[in-house]
């Protein structure tokens, strides 16, 4: 199942009305409150008791740790929200990643959401908007907005809060670990916007598409699943066609002929690009289920080309 409607008409707003809870959950009264905490908490509240849990091994990871603080809002919004909305995966005290034994499969994901709805995963949300854009305008699918950093967690649960999505949840992970730890088969649709482009030649083993999460993320996906990526940095494109292209895994179903260098750039050489070899790379139409974002239009103002790929599961 893939959703290509745009919910462009869709108003998100974090000043919503607060209302259309997930039913039974922990705004109805404090002992539902106090029961969803044990599932789903802040990030800081993780006092539990029992001998310590071994960790899925990190390895090199696609994100820096950045400040954790909240504003009074953000704070407000995961007091109010989180009991609802956000996913705990048994992680430790401050921990991104999940337990060895844990397991996110179908049977997981049914009782999460409480249905057998197709599951789209975003990887690295950012601010929630385009999850929650497009959980308000897709009430029959589920919504899980993975994001490490513990701001845009925060007002990803606001908006989900304030405009009553129950079919958004939201987790504080590390998505390469997850998805390792993922039933194969269990999600319909995988995104990936803008990751950290990880300019300089020696970061770009830190670009997040690439092994094993590629990998991890074909055997999660159900039969005629997708890999949305967008991404605003032509040398990041490449190497998205570089690792995806001509896997036996992965069909590139983009339309567009597009133009790339074949050599990469760093950060101090990307206006050098235009001077090098070129060939001919297959991309996709700008995908019409992702709102334009603050961060996307920023991009198109400084002239930036939005490169856009499909990539479909060969199951």
């Amino acid at each position: 199942m893939t959703t290509d409607e745009s919910p462009s008409s869709v108003s998100i707003s974090d000043e919503g009305k607060g209302q259309g809870r997930v039913q039974g959950q922990g705004h109805k009264q404090d002992q539902g409150r106090s029961q969803d905490r044990d599932q789903s908490r802040g990030a800081d509240d993780h006092d539990r008791q029992g001998p310590p849990r071994r960790f899925v091994g990190r390895g090199i990871v696609s994100f820096v740790r950045r400040s954790s603080r909240l504003d009074k809002r953000l704070e407000h919004a995961w007091k109010d929200y989180a009991p609802d909305h956000l996913l705990d995966f048994g992680q430790a005290d401050h921990e991104l990643g999940v337990p060895e034994d844990f397991v996110f499969s179908a049977d997981l994901i049914r009782q999460t959401w409480g249905n057998d709805h197709p599951l789209i995963v975003e990887i690295g949300s950012g601010q929630g908007e385009n999850a929650a854009a497009a959980a308000l305008a897709h009430p029959g699918v589920n919504y899980l907005a993975l994001e490490v950093y513990k701001p845009g967690v925060a007002h990803t649960l606001l908006l989900a809060g304030k405009n009553g999505l129950s079919n958004l949840r939201i987790a504080r992970v590390n998505a390469p670990e997850l998805f390792a730890r993922t039933e194969a088969g269990s999600i319909s649709e995988v995104w990936t916007f803008f990751p950290d482009p990880w300019p300089k030649t020696k970061h770009h083993k830190r670009r997040i598409v690439q092994e094993p999460l590629i990998s991890h993320v074909g055997e999660a996906l159900a039969s005629g699943g997708v890999w949305r990526i967008a991404t605003d940095i032509g040398d990041y494109a490449l190497h998205v066609h570089e690792m995806m292209d001509g896997r036996d895994d992965f069909s590139n179903i983009g339309t567009l002929t597009v133009s790339l260098p074949i050599e990469h750039v760093s950060k101090g050489t990307a206006d050098q690009a235009y001077a090098l070899p070129h060939a001919d790379f297959q991309e996709s139409h700008r995908f019409e289920g992702r709102i334009l974002t603050n961060f996307e239009k920023k991009g198109i103002k400084a002239g930036r080309v939005i490169h856009d790929f499909t990539y479909r599961i060969r199951k």
